[in-house]
């Protein structure tokens, strides 16, 4: 009993240990570079685009992330809190830029498919599922 104890305690201790270092366990942004090999990796193997043609998405993807991390940094360096409307117009800019550069090399056929398939897949997925709002409860009704 006292050997499970001190082994149950031990492996408490070192998960709490792991989610204590920075980046273990939280929540760590992805440089501009991975974010552009995430897209790369999900066009590639949805739709075999050319090499060269994927070099150069690759690259001016990783041009708008890096405009991007420096816009964000920028607003949130001034010490003020930016309201919500601001940061969604802020991000809606770098989407659409986004969607330029994809709609110049996919056709519109693969364009929807990357829209209406691929894009929401690779949208972060909060810990619990969900995401309608209705968490436990019956609603409030008897």
């Amino acid at each position: 009993m006292k050997k499970m104890f001190f082994l149950l305690l031990a492996s408490f201790s070192l998960s709490a240990a792991v989610y204590a270092q920075p980046g273990g366990g939280g929540f760590q942004r992805q440089t501009p570079e991975e974010r552009a090999a995430r897209i790369h990796q999900k066009l590639d193997s949805a739709f075999k685009l050319d090499a060269a043609l994927m070099a150069k998405v690759d690259t001016a993807l990783v041009v708008l992330y890096k405009k991007q991390d420096a816009r964000m940094q920028e607003i949130f360096s001034s010490g003020e809190r930016p309201d919500r409307e601001t940061m969604m117009a802020e991000r809606q800019k770098y989407t659409d830029a986004q969607e330029a550069i994809l709609k110049a090399v996919l056709t519109e056929e693969q364009f929807t498919i990357w829209k209406e398939k691929i894009q929401p897949s690779m949208r972060p997925q909060r810990p619990g599922g969900g995401g309608d709002g209705n968490r436990g409860g019956g609603g409030g009704q008897q």
